[in-house]
């Protein structure tokens, strides 16, 4: 799925690197708790999340996604904003709720990968 299905389907907002809407993104994953993501979650290209705060775009980076969608209408600050920038990490906001919006994703093909053992 293109990130700017992604963005039409969630009636997202772009945050930032809009340029990259066109990237082919195959998985995702939705949590507040980026202990989780560093934790479980493998091989996702897209979080969704209302957590906002600057260790979000640390985490994605760190595990080489290439969108986060941040939802409940929350933004990011600017020093996020200016990470994802600089990590060339698109960024979405969108008003849904995390439940309504991985339901839309995941109905419309965007699947999850297995989770990592632990």
């Amino acid at each position: 799925m293109k990130i700017v299905t992604i963005k039409e389907l969630l009636e997202a907002d772009v945050v930032c690197n809009g340029e990259m809407l066109g990237e082919e993104v195959y998985s995702a994953c939705g949590s507040d708790m980026m202990s989780d993501v560093l934790a479980y979650v493998k091989d996702q290209a897209v979080l969704l999340t209302g957590l906002v705060n600057s260790q979000v775009i640390r985490t994605a980076v760190m595990m080489d996604m290439r969108c986060i969608v941040f939802v409940r209408s929350k933004v990011p600050t600017p020093e996020m904003v200016r990470l994802a920038e600089e990590s060339g990490l698109v960024v979405l906001t969108t008003k849904k709720r995390m439940y309504e919006a991985c339901g839309i994703l995941y109905s419309n093909g965007l699947v999850g990968n297995k989770v990592k053992n632990v």
